[in-house]
C-alpha cells in the first residue's frame, strides 16, 4: 500500500512538473484561420506606442485573409480581405506599412497604424507573372532586433534600463532613424515561380524599380544584408545569387550545392552569408564576391529547410528533415 502511495504521489507530481511545463512555454492559443497559417510578422518595437510593446502580430494564411491580431488579449484588430489566392509571406515593414504576398501573383500593401485606418489597403503592386513565394525588406534586420545591438544591449543606452518599456521603445526609434538616414528609402524584393525577383519602392509606387532575371527555377527565398547594401536570392536551380541592395544590379553567382537551396541568412557584419539545401549540407561564403563556398556544414542525414543566424552573430542554426537542429558556432 505504501509502496502504491508513493507510485501515486510520484505520478502526481510529474504530472503536474509537466503541466507547469506547458505553462512556461505556452502563454496564448486561440482559433486564428480556417485554413493553415503560412506566415507571421511581429510589429517592429519602433511602431509600437509607449504603452505597449510589439504585442501586434499579423497573420497570413492559405484562406486568402491576412489578420491583425492584439496578442495580449488575442483580438482580432482587423482582418485583410482582397487577395484571391493563399497569401505566402508577410512583412511588417518600418514606414508604418505591412505587406502581403500571394499566390494571386500580387502584392498588397496595407495600413499598419492604431486607429481607423489600419488595415486598410494602399496600393496593390503587380509585376509577376506566377505565384509569389518570397518578400524580403531593406529593413529587415533592425525592425527584428529592435532596440538592441550585435551584443544584445540596448541601443545606445544603458543596460540597467533593459525592463525600461519606453527606454527600450525609444532606443529602437532611435537606431531605426540612424538606419533610415542611411538608405534612399524602405525597400523591398519579392521571388516569385516565374524564376524572378522583383525591386520595390512599396512606400511611393506601385510599379517594380526593376525586374530580375537570371536564376533558372522558382526562387524560394530571398534575404537582405543586415546593412542592406546586398540581398541573396535562394532558387530550386541549386545557385544563389547577390545583388545590389539600392540599385539591383546583380554581382555574382554563389555555385556549389547539388540540391536545391531553400533558404539564405546573412552574419550581423554582412560578411559572410549561409545557405540550406536540399543536398543535406549548408555552406559558408564569403561576401559580397566569394563565388566557392568557405566551409561546408555536414552532418544532417537529409534535407536541410530551415535556417538562420543569430543577431548577436556568434552562432548558426540549421533545421533539417531527419528532425534534428544543430548549432554551428562562428
Amino acid at each position: 500500500n505504501k509502496q502504491e502511495e508513493e507510485e501515486e504521489t510520484n505520478a502526481s507530481s510529474l504530472a503536474s512538473r509537466r503541466k507547469k511545463k506547458e505553462r512556461n512555454y505556452m502563454v496564448a492559443k486561440w482559433q486564428a484561420h480556417k485554413k493553415w497559417i503560412t506566415s507571421m510578422a511581429w510589429e517592429p518595437m519602433h511602431r509600437s506606442n509607449s504603452g505597449s510593446s510589439c504585442e501586434r502580430m499579423a497573420t497570413a494564411s492559405k484562406d486568402g485573409l491576412v489578420k491583425v491580431w492584439n496578442t495580449r488579449t488575442r483580438a482580432c484588430i482587423v482582418t485583410c480581405s482582397g487577395h484571391t489566392d493563399s497569401v505566402e509571406c508577410v512583412k511588417w515593414g518600418g514606414e508604418g506599412l505591412f505587406y502581403t504576398a500571394s499566390r494571386d501573383r500580387t502584392i498588397k500593401v496595407w495600413t499598419a497604424e492604431s486607429g481607423n485606418d489600419i488595415g486598410k489597403l494602399v496600393r496593390t503592386l503587380q509585376g509577376h507573372g506566377h505565384r509569389i513565394n518570397t518578400l524580403a525588406l531593406s529593413s529587415d534586420y533592425v525592425c527584428r532586433t529592435g532596440p538592441f545591438d550585435h551584443c544584445g544591449s540596448i541601443f545606445g543606452g544603458n543596460n540597467n534600463n533593459n525592463n525600461n518599456n519606453t527606454a527600450a521603445i525609444e532606443a529602437a526609434k532611435k537606431k531605426y532613424q540612424q538606419f533610415k538616414d542611411q538608405q534612399q528609402c524602405e525597400r523591398l524584393v519579392s521571388g516569385s515561380d516565374d524564376y524572378t525577383l522583383c525591386l520595390w519602392h512599396p512606400t511611393l509606387d506601385k510599379h517594380p524599380i526593376k525586374r530580375l532575371t537570371g536564376h533558372q527555377q522558382a526562387v524560394n527565398h530571398i534575404s537582405f544584408s543586415p546593412d542592406a547594401r546586398f540581398f541573396a536570392s535562394a532558387s530550386f536551380d541549386k545557385k544563389i545569387k547577390i545583388w545590389n541592395g539600392q540599385t539591383g544590379a546583380f554581382l555574382v553567382t554563389l555555385t556549389g550545392h547539388v540540391g536545391a537551396v531553400y533558404r539564405v541568412a546573412w552574419s550581423v557584419d554582412a560578411r559572410y552569408l549561409v545557405s540550406a539545401s536540399k543536398d543535406s549540407t549548408a555552406k559558408l561564403w564569403e561576401m559580397p564576391l566569394g563565388k566557392r563556398a568557405k566551409e561546408t556544414l555536414p552532418g544532417h542525414a537529409d534535407e536541410v529547410y530551415a535556417l538562420d543566424w543569430s543577431p548577436t552573430g556568434g552562432s548558426v542554426a540549421t533545421g533539417s528533415k531527419d528532425r534534428t537542429i544543430k548549432i554551428w558556432k562562428h
